[in-house]
């Protein structure tokens, strides 16, 4: 006799997202960011200590990069009402593709999706050159399917996301620098 698990209270919500816009300077130009996105050694650096691996390097024949990162999650890792929403443990799978298209720009495209618990994301990214380095900007819809307070999570994580990539820039610049 097996055993019948019962749905999460997630997996029959309809999909509601919040979108969100960013735009930063960065001291690197597109040239040094691809670079640094195309070296095994960044992404290792980049996720050394956080419990998440690098999956997969993918550098094609026009350079574009596409990595795979998996991170084991857990719930004693995270505070507030978000922790008592997810299980455990569970994964997520973070995407992202890097590409040149001329002029000094480069075009990203990140995916983030969680496996055993709700909530997902996804984002484009264009890195101008200004005087001084870079200005990213960044557009993307992040989804936390949970009824009642979902929308208020997915503000909060929005919110959250402008924090991280800046800090995920200033280490970005500040790994080229140490790495020229």
């Amino acid at each position: 006799m097996s055993a019948i698990t019962p749905p999460a209270p997630w997996d029959n919500v309809a999909a509601v997202s919040r979108s969100f816009d960013l735009s930063m300077e960065s001291t690197a130009t597109g040239e040094q960011l691809h670079s640094a996105f195309s070296d095994k050694e960044y992404w290792l650096a980049r996720y050394e200590g956080s419990g998440a691996r690098l999956d997969s390097l993918v550098i094609d024949a026009d350079s574009s990069v596409t990595v795979t990162i998996v991170g084991d999650g857990q719930r004693e890792k995270m505070t507030g009402p978000i922790a008592r929403l997810y299980p455990r443990s569970w994964q997520t799978v973070q995407e992202e593709s890097w590409t040149l298209i001329g002029g000094g720009q480069v075009r990203g495209a990140i995916s983030i999706a969680t496996r055993g618990a709700p909530g997902s994301g996804r984002a484009t990214a264009l890195a101008s050159p200004t005087p001084h380095g870079s200005r990213i900007k960044f557009t993307g819809t992040v989804e936390f399917n949970v009824p009642l307070i979902g929308g208020r999570i997915e503000s909060l994580i929005a919110r959250q996301l402008s924090k991280q990539i800046s800090e995920l820039l200033q280490f970005t610049a500040d790994w080229i620098t140490s790495h020229d």
